[in-house]
């Protein structure tokens, strides 16, 4: 699109309107002191942010929203900040992923229906970016993300300190004495330094790296710190570029397609991303119409190394990642390897290849080679099927204790996390290191919203015994921050009749991940026998948001989202009621 066709522009339906429609649309804008020239056609990009208090991550993105602005001003668009809800993991109750869905409906609806060109997406805890992506993938105007960047390296005691990592650290520290109350108090300042997300390699962390996998966010803007200056230059720059997008008609459909999945799933694997990846990334390819499942996680990720050292799987932190070469060093060394489709165009214009072809690697420590990795390739994420799950598991076994990935033991069953919390100190516990601890109904219907609970802490009588890892299974979500040879995402999942609702105390459990297999050791009659005695828990909620997310969230493999919003809606203007 071309300056002379600037009456062509969707937001002309409402500034370039006349008659009285016109006159409101105009005046109205007008109290806030924009003069007449802003309504002479040029861009109008919305700015999306969800800054809140009430979310730490994202608190500080109303400064990262002033650069944007500027950017946009530069470029000659018209810049309108907008806010979002806030999905933040610290504070939300039940859970942040609960309402996912929730704002991504609201990010869809509110570009829809105000008079923008394009829109900025600034996001930063878990939840934000896919609910961000997810929503303007279904209105399809043009889009850019911006993330908002990690806090500062954690600093305790003389040694990093990652934010959610050393939390699990430290409670099985405070279990076994080896740390104070006292101690515990002062080091969770220590771990929260500064504004930003976790800078661990956590679900934060991963996401912002997706959205720039995925063709969506400027080369190298994931990494860079929250209190960085480049972090407000990168802003800026997106706030420029969009206003081109807008001019080029760059649209999301155009970048989010299968080829960009598939390097996302890639560059996951070697980054050593969280498995909360899967899901969102699933529900972001369900607003575009791409077919993404677990298979391709698997059978992608197979032949990638994790080429990333970083907390919760290794030893630096993203801090380290930035100064080392960011995402772009991860990608180059992905090409090299033919890894990546590198014409896949992204936000810039260009493709993956001309954006990150000329990247360096400073620090080989932290971003090794595909020749010396810092694990090999087959360690990522594993994809199990079995009479356990049916519809699939997920293990992330860089995280994982490799003596545990073929394990075979006795299950201890919880009907919930607050069961299995209720009890995990009790000294007599009928638990050892061969136990597998099974927690259920915490999928996306039986919690609901499928909360961060799979990854529990140990029971204290084996932390006491110098046991560091045990087998756990669960139809919940971990958060990206931990650690531990854990089964997620079973699915279907119990609340539902799956079978992790069939499994009881002493039942033998069969782990094989190098076979990618999940199963339960119980005659195939008996299981047939207790599916029949099996009752569907009785409903939690009869109305509210709860009560709609309940109806209608679909499974874990099928990225948890709203069946009603797969596909994209696009941005077709509203009918003008005035």
């Amino acid at each position: 699109m071309t300056d002379g066709n600037r009456t062509s522009r969707r937001s002309q339906a409402w500034f370039g309107a006349s008659g009285r429609s016109g006159m409101l649309y105009r005046s109205w804008m007008r109290n806030q002191g924009f003069g007449h020239e802003v309504f002479d056609g040029r861009p109008v990009i919305g700015i999306a942010t969800s800054a809140s208090e009430l979310a730490p991550c994202n608190a500080h993105l109303t400064r990262v929203a002033e650069a944007v602005k500027r950017g946009v001003w530069q470029a000659g668009g018209f810049p309108l900040q907008f806010p979002t809800m806030a999905t933040g993991e610290t504070l939300m109750r039940p859970t942040a992923m609960l309402y996912r869905n929730l704002m991504a409906m609201e990010v869809e609806e509110l570009i829809r229906a105000n008079p923008l060109d394009g829109v900025v997406l600034l996001s930063g805890c878990d939840k934000t970016t896919p609910a961000m992506l997810m929503g303007a993938a279904s209105v399809d105007l043009p889009a850019v993300m911006v993330t908002g960047g990690p806090m500062l390296n954690g600093k305790y005691r003389g040694q990093d300190v990652g934010s959610g990592t050393h939390v699990w650290k430290f409670e099985e520290d405070l279990k076994t004495g080896r740390m104070t109350e006292e101690e515990c108090f002062f080091a969770e300042g220590c771990m929260a330094r500064s504004e930003g997300h976790c800078m661990t390699m956590g679900t934060a962390s991963t996401m912002a790296c997706m959205a720039e996998a995925l063709g969506m966010q400027l080369p190298g803007s994931a990494a860079w710190p929250a209190v960085d200056s480049r972090r407000t230059e990168v802003a800026q720059s997106a706030g420029q570029r969009i206003v081109r997008m807008v001019e080029e008609e760059l649209r999301p459909s155009q970048i989010l397609t299968r080829r960009a999945f598939e390097n996302a799933v890639r560059v996951n694997a070697a980054i050593g991303g969280s498995t909360n990846a899967i899901i969102h990334l699933t529900a972001i390819a369900g607003r575009v119409g791409v077919d993404l499942d677990l298979e391709d996680f698997d059978e992608l990720a197979r032949a990638v190394p994790t080429l990333v050292n970083l907390m919760p799987s290794g030893t630096y932190l993203m801090e380290d990642f930035c100064y080392a070469g960011g995402l772009p060093a991860v990608m180059a060394e992905l090409l090299r390897g033919g890894l990546l489709h590198g014409e896949q165009i992204t936000v810039t214009g260009r493709g993956v290849a001309e954006n990150v072809g000329s990247a360096g690697n400073d620090d080989t420590d932290v971003i090794t080679s595909l020749d010396a990795p810092f694990q090999p390739a087959g360690t990522g994420t594993a994809v199990l099927r079995g009479n356990l799950c049916p519809d699939g598991a997920v293990i992330k076994q860089s995280a994982a204790s490799p003596h545990l990935l073929t394990h075979r033991g006795p299950a201890r069953v919880f009907d919930s996390p607050e069961a299995y919390h209720a009890v995990a100190d009790d000294p007599d516990l009928d638990v050892d290191e061969n136990t597998v601890i099974v927690i259920r109904n915490a999928g996306p219907k039986g919690y609901p919203g499928m909360p961060e609970v799979s990854n529990v802490p140990l029971p204290a009588k084996v932390l006491k015994a110098g046991i560091t890892d045990m087998v756990r299974i669960c139809d919940g979500r971990m958060s990206g921050t931990g650690y531990g040879t854990v089964v997620l995402h079973v699915a279907p999942e119990a609340a539902v009749g799956g079978p992790l609702a069939l499994v009881r105390d002493g039942d033998l459990v069969v782990l094989d991940v190098p076979n990618r297999t999940l199963d339960l050791d119980v005659d195939a009659a008996e299981l047939a026998r207790r599916r029949r005695a099996w009752k569907a828990p009785a409903e939690q909620h009869t109305s509210g948001y709860a009560w709609l997310y309940v109806q209608n969230v679909e499974q874990a493999d099928r990225g948890a989202d709203f069946g009603f919003l797969r596909g994209s809606r696009g941005h077709e203007v509203p009918r003008d009621s005035h």
